[in-house]
């Protein structure tokens, strides 16, 4: 079955006191185009989400976030109490010592103090969280693999809908074919005969009419393009991923498609092929969608 490229997944995953958030959306694109924006603690293990990527979604143009949202009261940083008293005692001693006053705003002051306020622990990556931010990552792909299956339904639905009217199109071309041999024929006749004084070879007019028409016959760009409508349907109904076989599928049918054109010598015939090329159009356009 088909699918889109076009997608959405989203997917968050509690871990103690945090909660992980993975947000993917794709766009079409001829190879996979992968943007990620992964928060430090985990850009340890991008390779490993840009593989997973890689094997959930094929193609396209994706972006890929991940960041964490933090309790605020265990986020806070901590107040280094340690440096603050040491910092206190150094000041207090240096005032004894110098005679400068006192600050009148001691919390004000010590605060502004170097590293008071600074982390000094480095955070870690367990595998346990390792493991719930993975969770998180194949939930959000799953999701988006199940919005690109119910787009590429759509595009199903609508390919079928305008391979049905090209082979509908095709079948109306056959009475025009079968009654314009008899028009070819009677519009030489009376050319001929129109010019004064000129007697043909009736049988060499049957051999060079058989000529000509085995020249205008387009028998074999209709099984042709039968075929190839054929070959449309049945690569749809084939494990997703077939979106560049259609696109080649397509332009084979474009090219049969064109060369009944140049053959057709009737206006009735040239008005249905344009209609079978507008047809057409509309499944190039949306197959470069197709996953």
């Amino acid at each position: 079955m088909i699918q889109s490229m076009t997608g959405y997944g989203k997917a968050v995953v509690a871990y103690k006191e945090k909660k992980i958030h993975v947000e993917i959306k794709s766009l079409n694109s001829k190879q996979l185009d992968l943007n990620t924006r992964i928060a430090p603690l985990y850009r340890e293990k991008e390779m490993e989400m840009r593989q997973m990527v890689a094997e959930a979604l094929i193609r396209g143009k994706v972006d890929m976030s991940v960041w964490v949202e933090k309790d605020t009261v265990v986020d806070a940083t901590p107040v280094n109490a340690a440096l603050v008293e040491n910092y206190y005692n150094q000041i207090k001693a240096i005032s004894e010592k110098t005679g400068i006053p006192l600050p009148e705003d001691w919390f004000y002051t010590l605060l502004r103090m170097p590293d008071v306020l600074t982390k000094t622990d480095m955070e870690e990556l367990e595998e346990e969280e390792w493991q719930a931010a993975r969770e998180a990552v194949k939930e959000a792909l799953k999701n988006l693999v199940d919005f690109r299956t119910q787009e590429g339904a759509a595009l199903q639905k609508k390919f079928t809908e305008k391979i049905d009217n090209i082979a509908a199109l095709l079948a109306s071309i056959e009475p025009y074919e079968q009654s314009r041999v008899e028009k070819i024929r009677t519009r030489i006749v009376d050319g001929l005969q129109q010019i004064p004084g000129v007697d043909y070879d009736k049988n060499r007019l049957e051999q060079e009419l058989i000529y000509y028409i085995e020249k205008l016959d387009i028998s074999e760009e209709k099984q042709r393009l039968t075929n190839h409508l054929k070959y449309f349907r049945d690569t749809m109904n084939e494990p997703a991923g077939q979106g560049k076989k259609l696109g080649f599928i397509a332009q084979e049918m474009g090219r049969e498609i064109n060369t009944t054109g140049s053959k057709s010598n009737q206006a009735e015939m040239q008005n249905i092929v344009v209609k079978m090329k507008d047809e057409l159009e509309q499944i190039k356009e949306q197959v470069l969608n197709a996953l």
